[in-house]
Order: C-alpha cells, then structure tokens, then sequence
C-alpha cells in the first residue's frame, strides 16, 4: 500500500513537501512516481524517480520547482514543492511501477496510493 501525505493549503510562492510512504511491501526496487488531478481536469504527470533515486523526470510544468527524492530505508518518497501556483492546486497521488524504465503515463503504473490535496491561494 502507498500512502501520500503532507497536502494542504499554501500562497503561492510557498512551499510544501508532500511525503508517500510505502507498506506491505518493499518499493526500494521500484520506480515511483507523482501524478496530479485537478478539478474537472485529466490527470496529469508530475514527476518519477528510479529505483536509486540518481535519476529523475520532471514534467515541464513544474520542472525546477519541484523535486523528488526516495528513502529507501524508509520505503519513502517525497515530492518537494517550492514556488507553488495556482495552477499546481491539484489532488496529488504517488504511485509505484516494477520496471526499470521511467514512466510518465498513469498507465506505466503498478500501485497507486490515495491522493493528498494541495491548494494554492493566489
């Protein structure tokens, strides 16, 4: 099971860091992912991480404001959200793929954790 945390309301221009932590199994082997899903819009790719946590992908929409990292000892992924907008409101899910490639597609996707909400006030 995953479970994302660390949602909630924000200005924008701040920051807030969501965490999906991992049970049942070991996901340390696993690609994770972030995807988001806004109000009466489709969901979206965020963000991936390789097993390793050495190699990330970022959608453009949030490249070099966002970054993930993993924890494998503590079977954890985060999601650092800095400089956040309006536009980044958004239920955010974590979700974990048993391959070695990347993905950016909800499809890729193995494992899906319950989102958490973000909000950013303008």
């Amino acid at each position: 099971q995953l479970q994302a945390s660390g949602g909630g309301l924000v200005q924008a221009g701040g920051s807030l860091r969501l965490s999906c932590a991992a049970s049942g199994r070991t996901f340390s082997s696993y690609i994770m992912g972030w995807f988001r899903q806004a109000p009466g819009k489709e969901r979206e790719f965020v963000a991936t991480i390789n097993w390793s946590g050495g190699t990330t992908y970022y959608a453009d929409s949030v490249k070099g404001r966002f970054t993930t990292s993993k924890d494998n000892a503590k079977n954890t992924v985060y999601l650092q959200m800095n400089s956040l907008k309006p536009e980044d409101t958004a239920v955010y899910y974590c979700a974990a793929r048993w391959s070695l490639a990347l993905g950016t597609r909800g499809s890729d996707y193995d494992y899906w954790g319950q989102g958490t909400l973000v909000t950013v006030s303008s």
